[in-house]
């Protein structure tokens, strides 16, 4: 889908109500999973019979085993605080983008089932039964939902749409229904062990020609070893780290702080993944498959330290979730918490003094940054403290003379999304990206107008694809988006370049 196929919204001074445009994307959804690769994650290949009571079944199994989504699905009582919190509504006016209204595809079915009302007098509270045309409802619009979290902030009751739309994602799963993109994925990463499909001997080859274009720039042998045991750092990156702009800086960041600091380290291509889609869906034994690969890689190579990189949904997983999934970690070096954000290491290291960083190796760079949700919101609703919202920019600012941070009310827990999480990061859902990325190109130019921002860093694979995408559409340069360690990287000294 090009930029002639919809009309890109305008940038405002700051994210106003829309319209109201009644159905406006109603035409926008994901492809369906094919039957192959729903049968080789466990789920039905297609809508299977009697798909009706096995999603009814379903739904009554999550509201018994999540307490919280119980109560989020009996809280709500509709006040609206929620309705201009979401970017996809902001950006479409679509009435079903208001997190409420989403919310209420899944919670009128649930009255009808689940509750005495809903039984006996369903018109009366709203309850409606589960038919194909709700079905597709669901399909369409809880995958307009980037699972962000933001409506969650200012939510009175303090329900979590997320929960309710990874329920709802599940349950579609469980009667053939799943997503193409996501699943897909998954898959890859059962099959090889990551997103990207990347066989082992792929990744070292790519590794090795980024080991020749530092030497080439620095004069300075700086290794990315893969499947070295001994070493003190088993470090686990999102994929698109290893081949694609801008994500490849942040690798190369990587390494040279390893490099610097004199730590001996190691990828593994067993476990070179980590992002973790099983998340976007809800489904707690995908995300525990993808997971237990880092645990095993972890084990068979005897590492003392496990790093996550720039990933937002990794390391939400990997905080909230790998103790209960994967754990315990007692064969770590108990001095180090497990996980570790590569920015907490970073960030320790330029404390201590442990590595020197030239801000004005960035001089030509006027920087900004984005704060990604399952890191501000996600993982931060799981007890991490305000720390995820201080060591990015204590180590950006590190790195460069000159940063602005956007406008209070559109940065730290009010971020905006991106507008490509939760599994939306799919080219038959480029209109929806572009405007649900309306918010967050409105907080920008801001920021650009004021200050004459021209780099805007983040610590999120996601986010990187996503604006890189979406920045052209609102007449940005798509260069202006990368990584904290993409500054990091250009501001070490090694070698000639000393």
């Amino acid at each position: 889908m090009g930029a002639a196929d919809f009309q890109t919204p305008a940038l405002k001074e700051y994210p106003v109500i829309p319209i109201l445009a009644q159905d406006a994307m109603a035409g926008s959804k994901p492809y369906v999973a094919s039957e192959k690769m729903n049968e080789a994650l466990g789920f039905p290949g297609k809508l299977v019979e009697g798909w009706r009571e096995i999603a009814i079944a379903k739904m009554g199994e999550l509201r018994g085993r999540y307490r919280s989504l119980r109560v989020f699905l009996d809280a709500c009582v509709h006040c609206g605080a929620c309705t201009d919190k979401c970017h996809y509504f902001l950006g479409t006016g679509d009435p079903k983008n208001m997190p409420v209204a989403r919310q209420e595809l899944l919670r009128k079915v649930y009255r009808r089932y689940f509750t005495f009302a809903g039984k006996y007098f369903p018109k009366l509270v709203g309850a409606e039964d589960l038919t194909e045309q709700v079905l597709e409802d669901w399909y369409r619009y809880f995958n307009q939902c980037s699972e962000c979290r933001r409506c969650s902030v200012y939510c009175p009751y303090g329900i979590d749409t997320a929960e309710l739309t990874m329920a709802a994602k599940e349950i579609m799963d469980s009667v053939g229904m799943g997503q193409k993109y996501t699943n897909e994925i998954i898959g890859k990463v059962h099959k090889i062990g990551n997103n990207l499909g990347l066989p082992g001997p792929a990744l070292e080859d790519t590794l090795q020609t980024l080991e020749e274009e530092i030497k080439e720039d620095t004069g300075v042998d700086v290794r990315m070893p893969v499947d070295e045991a001994g070493a003190e750092v088993l470090l686990v990156t999102p994929s698109a780290d290893f081949f694609a702009e801008p994500h490849v800086f942040s690798l190369i960041g990587y390494a040279k702080v390893f490099h610097a600091a004199g730590i001996r380290w190691t990828m593994s291509s067993h476990a070179s993944e980590a992002g973790n889609f099983g998340l976007f869906i809800g489904n707690y034994e995908q995300m525990r498959k993808i997971a237990q690969r880092v645990r095993e890689a972890a084990l068979e190579l005897g590492v003392k330290r496990i790093v996550v990189g720039e990933c937002g949904h990794a390391w939400r997983v990997a905080y909230s979730f790998w103790n209960t999934l994967i754990g315990p970690f007692d064969f770590l070096d108990p001095r180090y918490p497990v996980p570790q954000h590569i920015c907490e290491l970073t960030g320790d290291l330029i404390q201590r003094g442990a590595i020197r960083l030239d801000k004005e190796a960035n001089d030509a760079r006027v920087v900004t940054f984005h704060d990604s949700c399952n890191v501000a919101r996600g993982a931060g609703m799981g007890g991490i403290p305000r720390g995820q919202f201080i060591i990015p920019r204590r180590v950006v600012q590190a790195a460069c003379n000159h940063f602005h941070d956007m406008a209070p009310e559109a940065i730290h827990e009010n971020t905006y999304c991106c507008g490509g999480g939760g599994g939306l990061l799919t080219d038959e859902l480029t209109e929806l990206r572009v405007k649900g990325a309306l918010p967050r190109m409105e907080a920008l130019k801001a920021v650009v107008d004021e200050h004459g921002v021209n780099f805007m860093a983040t610590i999120c694979a996601i986010c990187k694809a996503q604006f890189s995408k979406v920045l052209p559409y609102y007449k940005f340069d798509m260069g202006m988006i990368g990584g904290v360690h993409q500054l990091v990287g250009d501001a070490i000294r090694l070698g000639r370049n000393d």
